[in-house]
């Protein structure tokens, strides 16, 4: 959570597609995209989860905002979810904070070096992601964890910016699951990068190295979403999300 987005709120924002591309900084996006309403249905689920809580966080204030990207702002890998969980990051107003999903992440990221801490539990215990910074194509959680493809669309202007702002420093991007790769793809091509045709499709541990106008290289990698279905079942194990994160950190020129 940005720490300008901890402050009064303000006046809701229902029109990101046009104010998003007018954002100078990461730290003015992160701050305008917390008083984001413009999805009726979203506002609706986010708060009443924060209203009517989980029994084991009742005694905990709820974060129920849309939530901001998490990381530097010359971040040089990005990692894009889903959404926001019900009870984690909605709770939280951290990426992947506060769930078992998050703990999978964040044990990988620190065993790879690009996180200060194996755990992230809130959003002011001090961690600190090296090189990396963690989004999502749809900011607000979603009833059933299914936004709606009107919402996507809806939403897609604060990642577009999102990547734009981080572009001089971006070399690999590492998308969880099947529905932030079909997402993100649109945004990539959108924003200049040759994205072939057909569309590549989703797989853990494919790897497509996209280029833009200028010869610049984007290096795209798929990985299975850190969901409890897959952790739990074993369809992605902490060897496989290593593996995947340290490509990329590789790609990118991380030592």
């Amino acid at each position: 959570m940005c720490d300008s987005c901890a402050g009064p709120r303000r006046r809701p924002l229902t029109d990101p597609a046009g104010l998003a591309p007018a954002m100078s900084s990461l730290a003015e996006l992160d701050e305008r995209v917390c008083d984001c309403a413009a999805c009726p249905r979203l506002v609706e689920w986010r708060q009443r989860v924060a209203a009517e809580k989980r029994a084991a966080f009742r005694d905990q204030h709820y974060w129920g905002r849309p939530v901001p990207g998490f990381g530097p702002v010359d971040a040089s890998v990005v990692i894009v979810g889903l959404a926001p969980a019900a009870h984690g990051a909605n709770r939280t107003g951290r990426m992947f904070t506060g769930d078992r999903s998050g703990e999978f992440l964040y044990r990988a990221l620190f065993d790879v070096g690009m996180a200060s801490a194996p755990r992230s539990e809130s959003a002011d215990d001090g961690l600190r992601l090296y090189g990396v910074r963690i989004t999502a194509p749809v900011r607000c959680a979603p009833p059933a964890n299914k936004p709606t493809p009107a919402e996507r669309d809806t939403c897609r202007p604060w990642l577009a910016r999102e990547l734009e702002l981080l572009r001089p420093t971006l070399r690999s991007v590492v998308v969880l699951g099947s529905y932030g790769w079909q997402a993100l793809l649109p945004v990539l091509s959108a924003g200049g990068w040759a994205v072939p045709r057909p569309k590549p499709e989703f797989g853990h541990g494919v790897r497509h190295t996209l280029r833009d106008g200028d010869g610049h290289e984007l290096h795209l990698f798929g990985c299975y979403h850190v969901s409890q279905q897959n952790t739990f079942t074993g369809r992605l194990t902490p060897e496989m999300l290593r593996g995947v994160l340290q490509n990329a950190k590789e790609s990118a020129g991380i030592p």
